[in-house]
């Protein structure tokens, strides 16, 4: 099932905004289209995007009430058909609201095809002080299709002077090629826990962000150029392992954070897809 039947089989009673997006991306010839759009509840796209050519289909996922709160359940499920290349992001930061006790969850479900490429590049989301959260992606790639996804977390409200002192945020992401697992990672940052200070964990810093990058073609001279390249604030890492290139950032803002991986994507995309680097124009705005 998908996320739409999937969603009409919850009861109506169930507390909190109830939504899922399905979106399948096919390629007919030159050109990847959104070729399959359902949705229920408040999660939707307005329409494709061709920044640059009809090849790549830029698609911007909305959630209008613009955060999560206890008891909201979002699911989004993408298929990125074979030969199709698809870039997915969102039009600002995502919210986690302070929870009274019920949790709230964003399971996102993405299928890359043979030959595929799916850029999975929302932006950051902010975690408020007191937030009860659950995100979950799972990735499954067939062939030799291409994934590259990011995902930052901003433990309180930093600008403000906030910090992560109660709640708790897991995170569960698993990447499957051809149906063997090549990357599992579930974590929990507790609210005031030791993993905020501690510095096998946050060390202090309120952003946390992860580059995953799985592909047959990543190897040591690709991490070499990476290497070359360093977050201006914070710290970053890079990790090389079978078919899976790993960026770990921790720091101060998000700004830092997102500008390296942008300069990370600026190396890895034309190495890997053929193509430069194209920032979405949401992100300017």
């Amino acid at each position: 099932m998908n996320a739409v039947s999937d969603l009409c089989a919850l009861q109506s009673g169930h507390a909190g905004w109830q939504a899922a997006l399905f979106l399948g991306f096919q390629r007919r010839g030159g050109r990847t289209v959104l070729a399959e759009r359902r949705h229920v509840g408040p999660l939707v796209v307005q329409r494709a995007l061709y920044p640059e050519g009809e090849a790549v289909c830029h698609t911007i996922v909305v959630h209008p009430p613009a955060g999560i709160v206890g008891g909201d359940a979002l699911r989004i499920d993408v298929a990125v058909g074979d030969g199709a290349h698809a870039l997915l992001t969102t039009p600002g930061a995502g919210k986690w609201y302070r929870s009274a006790g019920a949790r709230g969850s964003l399971t996102q479900r993405l299928v890359v095809g043979s030959g595929a490429v799916c850029e999975w590049l929302p932006q950051e989301s902010i975690v408020y002080d007191g937030a009860a959260g659950d995100l979950v992606t799972e990735v499954d790639i067939a062939g030799d299709g291409i994934f590259i996804g990011s995902e930052m977390n901003c433990f309180g409200r930093s600008g403000a002077g906030e910090r992560f002192t109660r709640g708790d945020f897991s995170m569960h992401t698993r990447v499957r090629r051809d149906g063997r697992s090549v990357w599992l990672e579930r974590g929990r940052i507790d609210g005031g826990g030791a993993l905020l200070d501690s510095p096998v964990g946050l060390a202090g810093w309120p952003v946390t962000a992860t580059l995953l990058v799985a592909a047959k073609t990543v190897d040591a001279a690709l991490l070499a150029a990476c290497r070359d390249c360093a977050p201006e604030a914070g710290e970053g890492g890079l990790s090389l392992l079978p078919d899976l290139l790993v960026a770990r950032y921790r720091g101060p803002a998000c700004e830092p954070g997102r500008n390296w991986f942008n300069r990370l994507w600026s190396v890895l995309r034309p190495a890997l897809a053929g193509r430069d680097a194209t920032l979405p124009r949401i992100w300017h705005t």
